[in-house]
């Protein structure tokens, strides 16, 4: 049988994707999106508990989540599916809040906020890991806990003191 002249006959022959661009020179941030088509939702997103924050290509902070995985430093007991979910998600949030697509600054952020990139409070660690239980099957309790962050604090990155208050403000958010 004649072998199509598009399919590469050995996986060394595979397209590889090569960056173009000198060294030490990123990509920038994603420029902001906004619906201005003809046919795109023209009364703006509907707002309120539940609803998550919609942006472009926020599912890629998943992918981002899974690759911070390793440098989380989680609970005894906290499985790292639920604590994955929760950093995407409220990475997510962050990203659209600016209306682009999430970075690695955003999952560093969600890690900060949330008590994953060092040592919390060992109250605050308890309680993130019975916040978090089931976060990644379960929308309502992983919605509750990112709501409870005030967009403020995702967008002027807390530090110390500001932080230890953004983390009572959390628990008595999400316990009310």
């Amino acid at each position: 049988m004649p072998t199509d002249p598009f399919v590469a006959p050995t996986l060394d022959d595979t397209p590889r994707n090569e960056t173009n661009m000198p060294a030490g020179v990123h990509l920038p941030a994603s420029r902001p999106w906004r619906a201005d088509r003809p046919g795109d939702l023209t009364g703006g997103q509907p707002a309120g508990a539940l609803l998550g924050s919609p942006g472009p290509n926020v599912g890629f902070a998943m992918t981002l989540a899974h690759r911070a995985r390793e440098r989380m430093a989680l609970g005894a007991h906290e499985p790292a599916a639920d604590a994955v979910a929760v950093v995407a998600e409220l990475a997510m949030k962050r990203a659209s809040s600016y209306g682009r697509g999430p970075t690695t600054g955003d999952v560093d952020l969600a890690m900060t906020i949330l008590g994953y990139q060092g040592d919390p409070d060992p109250a605050f660690a308890d309680w993130r890991a019975h916040a978090v239980h089931g976060a990644h099957h379960e929308y309502g309790p992983r919605r509750r806990l990112v709501d409870a962050v005030p967009e403020t604090a995702l967008r002027t990155p807390p530090s110390g003191a500001e932080l230890t208050e953004l983390r009572a403000s959390l628990r008595a958010g999400f316990d009310a």
